[in-house]
């Protein structure tokens, strides 16, 4: 089966989905901040899927007194399946394979992975939200002597330990699956992890459950105080409507890992920097000024010259988001350095026994 007779054959699914609408897919509207309670909030984003243009509308709320934002009203669990549905699998999983396997990232996860050699060899280590376990086949080369397991809640972590980038798949929920994997690990990541999840705290208190006492955590995320965020707005790629649930500022994470007895060892900001805001944002407005493409999510394919004129559209832009590419590259020193680096790092040391 092609893709093109794939896609037809899911639209009938999807379109039957879609015929109540999406309103049903997103929860009551909170009117308290999730982090510290305060009623204070304001709207900071309201937009839509600008990556794969499913219908619908999201709205990202900032507390006026901790700064925490959140997406409000939440996707339901039934939302967030339809979302993250043919993203990282069925559809998009070639795409996806590609995104996260390519040679930029394979040495970005190793810089990330050599943020734990101040603190010693680790023994067995546990990636959350570990996808097709890319990270850890790159970690691998650091951490030669380290054996990796991967949780996650898609098939993709099944497909890597097939591939042998893991050697233990863990499949579900990491709030669900602590309780048997307590006190088993002496290192665990999250990855740009925790804005995913509904539910960060709690997820904190898991990894501090899985992890063996003094082990190591380490976390990366997108940085919701990044002054590109007010720059580019809603074409800043790490908003990543609607699959990043919760934004937090540096200090709030830093306090809930204290009051959860972990201690603060390393924070970082220079290095976990991505390099693809202006990139990404170029990317994105280009998407969404092209004819729609074959997706299952709209009720019609689109005709031959709808199909000719994105074809035409794109090749004819992409000088331009190449140019975009070489000059966001000359850029990242400079950047990475300022408050214009998009993500932070916190590495983060349990209580000892």
């Amino acid at each position: 089966m092609n893709r093109t007779q794939e896609v037809a054959q899911l639209r009938v699914d999807y379109q039957r989905e879609l015929a109540d609408g999406t309103e049903r897919f997103h929860g009551p509207k909170s009117t308290a901040c999730p982090w510290c309670g305060s009623s204070r909030l304001r709207t900071r984003l309201r937009t839509v899927d600008l990556i794969q243009h499913k219908p619908g509308t999201f709205v990202l709320d900032q507390c006026r007194d901790c700064s925490h934002s959140f997406q409000n009203p939440r996707l339901t669990s039934e939302g967030l399946a339809f979302y993250y549905r043919d993203f990282y699998d069925g559809l998009g999983a070639a795409n996806a394979e590609m995104l996260f396997g390519r040679k930029g990232n394979r040495k970005r996860y190793q810089a990330s992975a050599r943020a734990l050699l101040p603190f010693g060899s680790p023994r067995r280590w546990l990636d959350v939200g570990t996808g097709h376990g890319h990270f850890p086949d790159a970690a691998r080369t650091v951490h030669p002597d380290t054996v990796f397991d991967g949780l996650d809640l898609g098939a993709g972590v099944e497909e890597g330990a097939r591939q042998g980038r893991i050697a233990e798949a863990h499949r579900g929920l990491l709030t669900e699956l602590a309780p048997k994997l307590e006190g088993r690990y002496d290192t665990m990541s999250m990855f740009h992890y925790l804005e995913h999840t509904t539910d960060p705290r709690a997820e904190l208190t898991a990894a501090r459950t899985v992890l063996a006492p003094g082990g190591h955590l380490i976390i990366e995320v997108p940085d919701p105080e990044s002054a590109m965020s007010a720059v580019l707005r809603r074409w800043w790629v790490p908003y990543f409507q609607p699959q990043h649930l919760h934004l937090m500022p540096i200090a709030n994470l830093r306090r809930e890992l204290e009051a959860q007895g972990f201690t603060v060892v390393a924070v970082a900001r220079q290095e976990p920097h991505t390099s693809f805001d202006l990139t990404g944002a170029a990317a994105l407005v280009l998407a969404h000024a092209l004819p729609p493409a074959d997706e299952p999510w709209h009720a019609q394919p689109p005709r031959d010259f709808q199909r000719k004129a994105r074809k035409a559209m794109f090749w004819s832009a992409f000088p331009f988001l190449v140019g975009v590419y070489g000059l966001e590259q000359l850029l990242t020193p400079l950047l990475s350095r300022t408050r214009f680096s998009n993500a932070y790092r916190i590495v983060a040391r349990g209580a000892a026994a």
